[in-house]
């Protein structure tokens, strides 16, 4: 008989392949997806495709029951994983065995499965859980937003851990069914479609669908009493507008502005091509709030915006951002000047179509009303930092970039970069270096040390620099020189519009707390 010798290292080897993995294989994934800027938002080791949130409301109380189901993939070998969540939760199954679940930290909260979980692998994760969202606190700051008739769930960059368990950060995007049953002559507003609305016993359940990847901080909730206004785009899109019964003297000057929402989804098209979702709409619910915020589909207003008269120049930005914030969404938080830098570019675009002073005028405005040592200029949109995320200079500074650009590789080159980037990375996440590559690309122009010097420099932008790039100093001009008349003639001229755009500088002042 012939034996065969088996040496000890093939020994080995061959051992390791009929073993299965072992335990310690498996590892908690982690519980922050790592963005420098806020480091415990979102989680790591899987991706969510898709959230069926089944609620129930009670605006007296504002007790919220969930269910929420998550359709996920792993991307490691699992022991354990990260949900970001506030509220108390009853129940959690993975692949529809019971689940051990423990909280930790502010909204941190930690699922054991019963096995543990393969890379590559398709999970469901069912939650329920209840509690009064207005309760929860986190760092003293709060994302909802009580009414009289209800409550709103509406913030940015975090909003979800009020009302329900997610991923918390926008490079985890899915897909979303939002099932919410309310009172009976109460309304409940969600993004997406209205794909059915049905009564029984005294509760009307509202069923909404978002079809197209989706943030977690831009799903939004409204429940109250509501005026709706529906119609269809000339494409053939549900436009769902949503105002509270309760919005005073602001009322007239909210529909005044938001009913024009189809129109400027319309002349936005024109610039940044087809409008990527399949539902349009606003609504502006009675809540003290005076932000606005680009919540997917159906963007949200605070009735503050209207305080002195219509103002569309708002949805104009809060629609903007549906191409640049929502469907191409930011990489990291510190990419947030390809959200706020186009959607006030696309203010300043407004105001040269309504023939109320170019982009051109508004951005020489910009830059000689900020002297050398304003901090405006401190600030540095290609990477704020999280205390100056929403800083002015991202927005205002932000647009005087864009322009820069336009200036730079000239009409042509300039819109079909406004047009091409939404499409070059629909529906996904993009970084600024991810912009500047692609300007290049479309150029065919070297633009790096332009955008150092209008988004990285935190100083002004010398007058060689903005002469270079066509911007105006007016410091500079000829016969500026010296003298009172001179002095005279260096003041800067305001566009018409300006103090209308000027009135939307607080869109995203949230009062949410720096440093999360």
């Amino acid at each position: 008989m012939h034996r065969r010798l088996i040496v000890p290292s093939a020994l080995a080897a061959s051992l390791l392949l009929a073993i299965p993995a072992s335990a310690a294989d498996y590892t908690p994934g982690a519980p922050g997806i790592g963005d420098p800027y806020y480091p415990a938002s979102g989680n790591g080791g899987y991706d969510v495709s898709h959230y069926d949130l089944r609620l129930k409301y009670q605006p007296k109380t504002d007790l919220l029951e969930g269910t929420a189901t998550l359709i996920a993939t792993t991307r490691q070998n699992l022991s354990r994983f990260n949900l970001d969540f506030g509220l108390a939760v009853s129940e959690i199954r993975v692949n529809g065995k019971p689940a051990k679940f423990a909280k930790s930290g502010d909204h941190e909260l930690e699922v054991t499965p019963a096995a543990p979980l393969a890379a590559g692998k398709a999970v469901s994760v069912v939650v329920k859980y209840a509690g009064k969202p207005s309760e929860l606190k986190i760092g003293g700051w709060t994302a909802w937003h009580r009414t009289p008739d209800g409550g709103v769930a509406a913030q940015e960059p975090d909003s979800a851990v009020w009302w329900f368990p997610s991923n918390d950060h926008p490079l985890d995007k899915a897909t979303f069914d939002v099932s919410v049953s309310v009172p009976d002559g109460t309304q409940a507003v969600s993004n997406g479609v209205l794909a059915s609305q049905t009564s029984k016993l005294g509760w009307t359940r509202y069923n909404w669908r978002s079809g197209k990847p989706q943030a977690t901080y831009l799903a939004t909730l409204a429940v109250g009493k509501f005026d709706i206004t529906t119609d269809t785009t000339a494409n053939g899109l549900p436009v769902v507008n949503a105002y509270s019964k309760d919005l005073g003297a602001n009322a007239g000057s909210a529909r005044a502005s938001v009913e024009r929402t189809t129109e400027v989804a319309e002349w936005l098209e024109s610039v940044y091509g087809p409008y990527p979702f399949d539902a349009l709409g606003g609504y502006v619910p009675n809540v003290t709030a005076g932000f606005a915020l680009e919540t997917q589909t159906r963007p949200f207003y605070g009735p503050g915006q209207f305080r002195n008269g219509a103002n569309v120049s708002v949805v104009v930005h809060e629609l903007a951002h549906q191409w640049y914030g929502d469907s191409v969404s930011v990489d990291g938080w510190k990419d947030i000047w390809i959200n706020e830098g186009f959607a006030r570019y696309s203010q300043w675009l407004w105001s040269e179509k309504e023939g109320e002073g170019t982009a051109q005028e508004l951005a020489d405005y910009v830059y000689d009303t900020h002297p050398a040592d304003d901090a405006f200029w401190t600030v540095k949109p290609g990477d704020p930092g999280p205390d100056d995320q929403f800083d002015i200079a991202v927005y205002d500074r932000g647009a005087l970039a864009v322009q820069a650009l336009r200036n730079t590789v000239g009409e042509k080159s300039f819109f079909k970069i406004l047009k091409g980037w939404p499409q070059e990375h629909a529906y996904g996440n993009a970084t600024v270096g991810d912009f500047v590559k692609y300007a290049e690309k479309v150029s065919k122009k070297p633009l790096a040390a332009l955008f150092d010097t209008w988004l990285y420099q935190p100083v002004k932008p010398s007058a060689a620099a903005a002469a270079k790039s066509r911007v105006t100093s007016l410091a500079a001009a000829p016969g500026a020189a010296s003298g009172e008349a001179a002095g005279k003639a260096a003041k800067p001229v305001q566009p018409k519009s300006w103090k209308q755009i000027a009135a939307t500088n607080s869109v995203h002042e949230t009062g949410r707390p720096h440093g999360h």
